[in-house]
């Protein structure tokens, strides 16, 4: 399994939802989400959860109240470490969680580069 830089996407269509689903998925993304999460510790939970809480900016303030589904690799599309971030649809909330992902140096994923981790980590090869 390839282990790669964290990165985040919108997965839902921008706009449309009441829900808008942000995708983290790499090394330390569990982690990293954690640092302004706030509700149970989504370090200790185990894969398939989700968990609720509010995510923070650097001074505290909420940025929105939000359910973090935590996938441990190799248990994700990708095989790496995924968490999963329901958020308001607001296109001002989804801009405002990934500038804070970006914060925290996750980056911006280019178009289809989390089906093509899934595909070099051998997600449709038969192999896992």
């Amino acid at each position: 399994m390839l282990h790669s830089e964290p990165i985040a996407a919108l997965a839902t269509a921008p706009g449309i939802g009441a829900i808008a689903v942000i995708r983290v998925s790499g090394d330390d993304v569990i982690a990293i989400t954690n640092r302004f999460f706030r509700g149970k510790d989504l370090t200790q939970q185990p894969s398939h959860t989700a968990h609720f809480g509010t995510l923070r900016n650097h001074d505290d303030t909420i940025i929105d109240e939000v359910l973090a589904t935590v996938f441990r690799a190799p248990r994700s599309f990708t095989k790496e470490d995924v968490v999963e971030i329901s958020c308001h649809g607001s296109e001002f909330i989804v801009r405002q969680v990934l500038q804070r992902l970006v914060a925290e140096g996750v980056r911006l994923a280019r178009p289809g580069e989390f089906t093509q981790r899934a595909f070099l980590n051998g997600q449709f090869d038969g192999a896992g």
